[in-house]
């Protein structure tokens, strides 16, 4: 936690961006990043929820969410029964039964004015994710098909919500409805500075300055393979690094269980975006991976 949060003050770029997003957020617009997979959306949607100073819930979406698991439902009954025997030859008896509500996750995160983080809400279906508009139009949550007696609740003044999705040319993701995306602030995140990403890789795993530029290197390079989005990303740096430090592989180029380590993790996102062969696509990769030399 600590290292993340010195690593988003020392970068200028997330610096303005979360400066840029607290402002939003505080003015009572919802935060909308969106990126590539692995690129960071949902750590710094968390580390922005926290300097909030509210409650935080964390929200993923599935193609499953209904709106009994976002307002909730009636879960059961609850008995009561009072026994009257006051004059010893009167006997009488009262029973009442009543239903159990369950609140749901955004039902509270509402009523408390938590910052909601829905991560991936474009995984869950555009019905589900309607109920979204009064909120964030009206700044009240309609309490339809619960039998409830109250037909809304009032959004709590310090409630917010940060949206995190991957574009949607990604795998088991819906298309979004115009009329949400409309009432959200937009921001498309990009690929860390490289000096950023080091002192990432560095702060996640333990390795040394060297090594974590060495391997930030070689997965920038494979990421030039690339044709589309769906590239080697931070996320592969962190775990070449972390392999490497754990099981002491030397990170060098001419080293095989390096090069087998970095292969396995980088080739399925590069097979997947780029457009040339197999042969060639390896042949390219072994001669950026013959360039590292950490000096350590």
């Amino acid at each position: 936690m600590a290292a993340t949060t010195e690593l988003y003050q020392q970068s200028t770029y997330y610096k303005r961006l979360i400066k840029r997003s607290l402002r939003y957020l505080s003015s009572g617009y919802p935060v909308h990043f969106t990126g590539a997979s692995g690129i960071g959306k949902t750590t710094l949607a968390l580390h922005i929820a926290r300097q909030r100073d509210r409650p935080v819930m964390l929200l993923n979406g599935n193609k499953d969410l209904s709106n009994q698991d976002l307002i909730g439902a009636f879960t059961g009954y609850k008995s009561n029964k009072v026994k009257d025997n006051f004059v010893r030859t009167v006997h009488k008896t009262e029973e009442s039964v009543t239903e159990s509500w369950t609140d749901g996750r955004l039902l509270e995160a509402i009523k408390n004015g938590y910052t909601l983080v829905y991560d991936e809400f474009t995984r869950s279906k555009p019905e589900a994710n309607n109920i979204f508009l009064p909120i964030l139009e009206e700044r009240v949550l309609p309490l339809y098909g619960t039998k409830r007696k109250n037909s809304l609740v009032k959004v709590h003044p310090d409630f917010a919500v940060i949206f995190t999705s991957n574009p949607a040319e990604y795998a088991g993701v819906f298309q979004s409805q115009d009329a949400l995306l409309d009432r959200m602030i937009t921001l498309p995140l990009n690929q860390m500075e490289v000096e950023s990403e080091i002192k990432a890789v560095v702060s996640k795993t333990g390795v040394s300055e060297n090594e974590a530029e060495a391997i930030v290197d070689f997965v920038s390079k494979a990421r030039e393979l690339c044709s589309e989005s769906y590239a080697p990303g931070l996320r592969a740096s962190i775990m070449i690094a972390e392999m490497a430090k754990r099981y002491k592989v030397p990170i060098d180029g001419s080293n095989r269980d390096f090069w087998d380590l970095c292969f396995d993790i980088v080739w399925f996102p590069l097979q997947a975006c780029s457009n040339k062969e197999d042969s060639k696509l390896i042949s390219k990769l072994k001669m950026e991976f013959k360039k590292i030399k950490s000096g350590d």
